[in-house]
Formats: structure tokens, sequence, C-alpha cells
């Protein structure tokens, strides 16, 4: 598997939340054969789990739902259905997602990742999103 198809960017919302629709990308190219070994270790974990974590289901659950799914429309309706969250509960996801890598405690492994990346010289990478986006070649 040389090329890396890449999901969408975690800044994407669907049926309210952000990051859903890259997690959803993941899910298809993960039940094609086809997600890149890069993103193999945290599939179901990072951001990925703290979506479910917020959502409040389970991995098989949500991968179940995107293999019984053709459309993102499908997926957007069984979320919609199935995970109810108040609208702060999804906010807060959005802020813990988009600012993640601002905290104290994070910034040595954004600077780090840059380092591996060889964008250590791109100031305007500040979060994990950022990183994520630059290194997707987004930004």
């Amino acid at each position: 598997m040389d090329k890396i198809i890449y999901p969408r960017s975690p800044r994407e919302v669907m049926a309210g939340w952000t990051y859903l629709p890259r997690f959803v990308d993941k899910t298809r190219l993960h039940l094609a054969g086809r997600l890149h070994s890069d993103y193999q270790e945290n599939f179901c974990k990072g951001f990925d789990g703290a979506w479910l974590n917020a959502a409040g289901i389970t991995a098989e659950q949500f991968i179940d739902v995107v293999k019984n799914s053709i459309t993102d429309g499908e997926v957007t309706d069984w979320v919609m259905k199935n995970v109810n969250k108040t609208e702060a509960e999804k906010s807060a996801f959005r802020e813990h997602i988009l600012n993640r890598g601002k905290e104290e405690e994070m910034k040595p492994r954004l600077k780090m990742r840059k380092e591996q990346s060889g964008l250590t010289h791109r100031d305007d990478i500040l979060t994990i999103v950022d990183y994520i986006d630059a290194d997707e070649k987004r930004i």
C-alpha cells in the first residue's frame, strides 16, 4: 500500500460533529483494506477514540454502521437518530479537537511531529489539526 488516500480534514463537520467525516473516511478505507499504515496505529484511538467517547458508542458499533452504509447521508441519519448529545456537548468536543496541541503538555508532541515531517519552519501550525492539514497538504 504505497499511495496514501488522505481522509477529509479533521475540521469537516457531519451531523453537527466536527471530525466525524474524517473518521468515516478512515473507517471506509479500513474496511476496504486501503487504510495506509500511517493511520493504522491510531485507528479508533486518538481523535477517533475521542469522538467515540464523546458520542457514547463503541468502535464496533461505529464500524458496523459505516460497513452497512453506502453514503454519508446514511451515516448522518444513524448518528442523528442514535447519538443523542446536546449542542453544548458537540461544541465542547469541537473545541477540544480544534485546540488540541495548544495545551502545555501537548506542545512537545506537536513540536516532535513537526520535526518528523520537516514542518518546523511552519509557525502557522499551532494545533494538532493544523499539523494534520499541513502534513496532508491541505494548508
